[in-house]
């Protein structure tokens, strides 16, 4: 008889099975239990100060046991933001190549604060920004080879856009990379945009 896997169930904003251990355990106080999501949940990856907020308001734990958990918290160095957003836009620019604006819309979503937001997406000058969108271009350009060139422009440019890219600096790049293969890019702007 095959092995039957057990079901897991994911809950939000943790591990499989991840409330069952606190199910188990005795009732505590509310602020030990705080402590204790905090742990648990920094365990596996870094997280701003509004993730955990939030799962500590879905566990029920009072706004004021929390703001005074996550206040200690960010006092020991168990939660920084700005070292998690300068951790996230090197990460992801230089995983995924996501641009400025891509990353900053993540981190907003994160519940970084706009200022920690501006410095880290501030680390990536123009540039870089481009060079990376270039590699981008370049990895993507054998795959549209064959297409007609609105097709490829369309696909190349559009992938730049779903990254953060500025459609001027998407454009310039997409024509630079047509150009050096003999593409003819004569009227590109006003055909595209």
């Amino acid at each position: 008889m095959p092995y039957a896997k057990r079901r897991r169930t994911e809950q939000p904003g943790g591990s499989p099975d991840s409330s069952r251990a606190e199910k188990e355990l005795p009732p505590q106080d509310p602020a030990e239990r705080a402590r204790a999501i905090c742990l648990r949940l920094l365990t596996g990856t870094p997280r701003t100060r509004k993730q955990l907020a939030d799962a500590l308001a879905r566990r029920d734990i009072p706004e004021e046991v929390a703001t005074e958990v996550l206040s200690r918290f960010e006092d020991v160095g168990l939660i920084d933001d700005g070292a998690f957003a300068d951790a996230w836009v090197e990460s992801r620019h230089h995983g995924r190549g996501l641009a400025r604006r891509a990353l900053a819309r993540e981190l907003r979503t994160k519940g970084v604060d706009p200022e920690l937001i501006d410095e880290a997406v501030g680390q990536l000058d123009s540039a870089q920004e481009e060079a990376t969108a270039r590699e981008l271009v370049a990895r993507k350009l054998r795959s549209t080879r064959g297409m007609e060139r609105d097709r490829r422009v369309r696909r190349l440019a559009g992938m730049l856009a779903r990254k953060g890219y500025a459609p001027g600096v998407a454009l310039r790049v997409v024509r630079e990379a047509l150009e050096s293969e003999g593409e003819d890019t004569e009227g590109l702007d006003e055909d595209i945009y």
